[in-house]
């Protein structure tokens, strides 16, 4: 799990927006977005741990690439986030961050970002 708030807030920064909403999508089926607590790593230890003994990398799937329990796992997180923009500023509380979640990897990815104004 890879924390992006501090480039994600970059980009939010860049965008000249003071207030509105900023818009990730991940166009990879065994990737996922998710917001959590930042300021402690063992809970995303604990996440990924507790991910593997609910859904086990070795289990009786039918998916012949042999990577369905990534696919589980990124279905559960899900593809996007929306955030909002305040003052120039991500809207997340004191210990969130924002993290994509690599389930079948290392791989080449990508991130799709959008900021937008609002009134």
């Amino acid at each position: 799990m890879l924390d992006l708030t501090a480039e994600i807030q970059r980009l939010v920064t860049g965008s000249g927006v003071d207030r509105g909403f900023c818009y990730l999508f991940n166009p990879h089926t065994t990737a996922a977005l998710t917001i959590n607590e930042n300021a402690d790593p063992d809970v995303m230890r604990d996440i990924l741990a507790g991910l593997d003994r609910t859904i086990p990398w070795k289990g009786d799937y039918r998916h012949g690439e042999g990577n369905s329990a990534a696919h589980i796992k990124a279905s559960l997180f899900g593809p996007s986030l929306q955030i909002m923009v305040e003052h120039g500023r991500l809207v997340l509380g004191t210990w969130q961050g924002v993290y994509f979640c690599e389930f079948d990897g290392p791989r080449q990815r990508h991130l799709e970002v959008r900021v937008y104004p609002v009134s």
